[in-house]
């Protein structure tokens, strides 16, 4: 699944709208309905998305034998 699409599911989940959160990232809503479309998000956006949505974001690489990265 795309980070976008990650993202516009936690929205919903948080009961807000894209404008709303747009507002709270100090960016137009147009800039992050944008951003949203091409998919391009840092580590640190990502973090900072889901801390404005009252979430944790977590990136790892997991193996079957459970080893992550």
């Amino acid at each position: 699944m795309k980070n976008s699409q990650k993202i516009k599911l936690a929205i919903i989940h948080a009961k807000i709208s894209a404008a709303k959160l747009a507002r709270r990232l100090f960016i137009s809503q147009s800039a992050f309905c944008q951003r949203l479309k091409t998919d391009k998000f840092s580590k640190d956006e990502l973090e900072n998305i889901a801390a404005e949505l009252g979430a944790e974001y977590i990136s790892k690489i997991v193996f079957p034998d459970g080893t992550e990265f």
